[in-house]
């Protein structure tokens, strides 16, 4: 279909959320909101329900990224998600109807399984609206700790999953868990995250003393190998002692890095900066010398994308979904999750050469370019919205 003809023939997509945007925290989602803005050159047009549970504090619509927020009862923790989905299906029926009746809805995109993907299956089969659900981590059955509630909750995850017209993986990684779990009928595609290259670019007047800077941007999680980048900060004391390291992000670890700090003397070389906005995240990434995020536990890592349309070189880990995006040595840097010598390796190679960064750079911002732009990702989007329609 040309693009004239897809505009012509506009669809209205209901994105049903559990994260999004809001004026309390303007990242949360971020990669859920971009695209919708995208979708319109392609002739979607959506309207976004993000829901949360009652025991979360109220959100506010952040001026940035229009949505609906929807708060349902839930019991709280993972113990009441097997049942969350009924109780938001239940919260949102009346409100679906409405907006259907004014503006049809031609298919539900469901964003994790739980709650919002049995919400959309429930809503789906009640009001004949086809739904899409979309994976965007590791955990696709839910099924965290154990016991009789994580089989509940893989029950009802591979339900929704058997129900939807598309289960979308955002890489082969989370898509190979998938078919392991599910039923071979079960239908599923990728769609890689995508990133704004107007937004997240290089800076061309970066010139001047090289001061070297290692970048981490993330949840302050042990799985996210902060500690194996402070391990690594300390061995380089001694060859890069003017080595920074800045880390954005805030989590439950955080007072441990902070300790493993104190433990390693690096205290002068780290800098914890909490929570940044979209527009400081970027223009740390510009400043960095080389982003590092050796995760154990990635679906895909949408920072490792925009870190690479910075034109930075990228330092990941093997067996993660963003090493179907790396080429080791070519756009990228790959190393084994926790490989302490690897990381002091692949750290000292990049940061003593400006040759090196800037080729390993030029070719991370191409890779984006040329297949992970929000406007890749979007056409992908409209395209298996229209396969469900039809």
């Amino acid at each position: 279909m040309s693009r004239a003809a897809e505009v012509a023939s506009a669809l209205h997509v209901l994105t049903l959320t559990p994260f999004f945007p809001s004026d309390q925290n303007e990242v949360s989602g971020c990669f859920i909101a971009e695209p919708i803005e995208q979708l319109k050159q392609f002739g979607v047009n959506s309207s976004v329900i993000a829901a949360s549970p009652i025991y979360y504090s109220r959100k506010q619509p952040s001026s940035s990224a229009a949505a609906e927020w929807v708060r349902y009862p839930q019991v709280p923790g993972n113990l009441g998600l097997s049942s969350a989905g009924k109780l938001l299906y239940a919260r949102l029926l009346r409100r679906i109807r409405e907006l259907h009746g004014v503006k049809p809805i031609d298919v539900i995109h469901a964003h994790a399984a739980l709650p919002c993907g049995h919400a959309a299956a429930l809503l789906s089969r009640r009001l004949n609206i086809p739904f899409v659900v979309t994976l965007h981590g590791l955990d696709v059955f839910n099924a965290f700790l154990g016991g009789i509630p994580a089989a509940w909750r893989r029950k009802v995850s591979v339900d929704v999953y058997a129900a939807a017209r598309t289960v979308i993986c955002i890489s082969g990684k989370v898509q190979g868990i998938l078919k392991t779990g599910t039923p071979a009928e079960t239908r599923s595609t990728i769609v890689y995250n995508g990133v704004n290259p107007d937004f997240f670019s290089p800076n061309p007047a970066a010139m001047g003393p090289f001061d070297p800077e290692i970048l981490i941007a993330g949840n302050l999680l042990r799985s996210k190998g902060h500690a194996l980048v402070l391990r690594a900060l300390g061995n380089l004391r001694t060859s890069l002692p003017q080595l920074r390291c800045r880390i954005i992000g805030e989590g439950p670890d955080r007072a441990q890095f902070e300790a493993l700090v104190r433990d390693l003397g690096i205290g002068q070389q780290v800098q914890f900066v909490g929570r940044q906005s979209r527009l400081e995240v970027a223009e740390a990434m510009r400043r960095c010398s080389v982003f590092v995020l050796p995760s154990r536990n990635e679906g895909l890592g949408c920072v490792y994308l925009e870190a690479m349309a910075c034109g930075k070189p990228v330092i990941g880990c093997r067996g993660q979904g963003i090493d179907e995006v790396i080429e080791h040595g070519k756009n990228g840097w790959l190393i084994p999750a926790d490989g302490l010598e690897e990381l002091v390796q692949g750290l000292s190679a990049l940061l003593g050469s400006s040759e090196l960064r800037m080729r390993i750079g030029t070719a991370a911002r191409q890779t984006i370019l040329e297949k992970l732009t929000l406007s890749h990702q979007a056409q992908q989007l409209a395209g298996i919205y229209r396969q469900a329609v039809a």
